[in-house]
């Protein structure tokens, strides 16, 4: 039986192929403030503005490829079995062959009514004031809002508890109830932090990397690599 990898990965992962991350230019999107577009207080106030938000993060994804991180983990499924969790709504991990993706915070590439979170419809176009399912309900991204239940949370601490490797991947670990999932791990399990900002309180020295993503999901491939032989 192969030993389960556990990846959670954050903002730091796909800003190196280059996706905007939320909080660019100080928190504000062309002068308006996140919680005008992230909340449902802002989306029941200028759905067209909270949907234009979107429309760019999603046409966003269409100018950018999977790094070097994103191809390292989808390779090592071929000699373990890894699960992702991400906090990311983008759909970098799956281009780059990862199978097992769950993503907390939801996907860009998706929409759901609005009196529902689980009818959800894959999208990949614009989504605008009057795009409606076919029982006639407003539709709108398919993304957990500041304020919201994150319903995925559930699932991923399941997998956390039967991780024997443990991999924090680019994320501030600040945002919650997504970075309590680390105390949900197995006694045995092996924790392996990169992350060029997080200071280490997580695992050993030996084990924390203070580089990109790219840079030490390559350390982190040698070492699992040579686990195999």
């Amino acid at each position: 039986m192969k030993k389960k990898i556990v990846v959670f990965s954050g903002a730091g992962i796909s800003a190196e192929s280059g996706v905007k991350t939320f909080r660019d230019h100080d928190g504000l999107w062309e002068n308006h403030r996140i919680e005008d577009v992230a909340s449902p207080e802002g989306f029941r106030k200028n759905p067209q503005l909270v949907l234009d938000f979107y429309n760019a993060r999603r046409r966003q994804l269409n100018e950018v490829e999977p790094n070097d991180a994103h191809l390292i983990l989808a390779e090592l499924q071929e000699f373990y079995d890894v699960e992702i969790i991400t906090q990311n709504v983008d759909d970098l991990h799956e281009r780059a062959g990862s199978k097992k993706v769950l993503h907390l915070h939801g996907e860009l590439k998706k929409a759901r009514p609005i009196d529902s979170d689980v009818d959800i419809v894959v999208w990949e176009n614009d989504l605008n004031v009057g795009d409606k399912n076919d029982k006639g309900v407003q539709l709108r991204p398919h993304i957990v809002w500041f304020g919201e239940t994150v319903s995925e949370m559930e699932n991923a601490i399941e997998i956390t508890s039967t991780a024997d490797y443990f991999i924090v991947i680019g994320t501030s670990m600040t945002v919650y109830p997504a970075a309590g999932l680390i105390h949900y791990l197995p006694e045995h399990c092996e924790i392996f932090v990169i992350d060029p900002k997080l200071s280490n309180s997580y695992t050993k020295s030996e084990h924390y990397f203070q580089i990109s993503a790219t840079e030490g999901m390559k350390i982190l491939r040698k070492k699992f690599l040579n686990n195999m032989k």
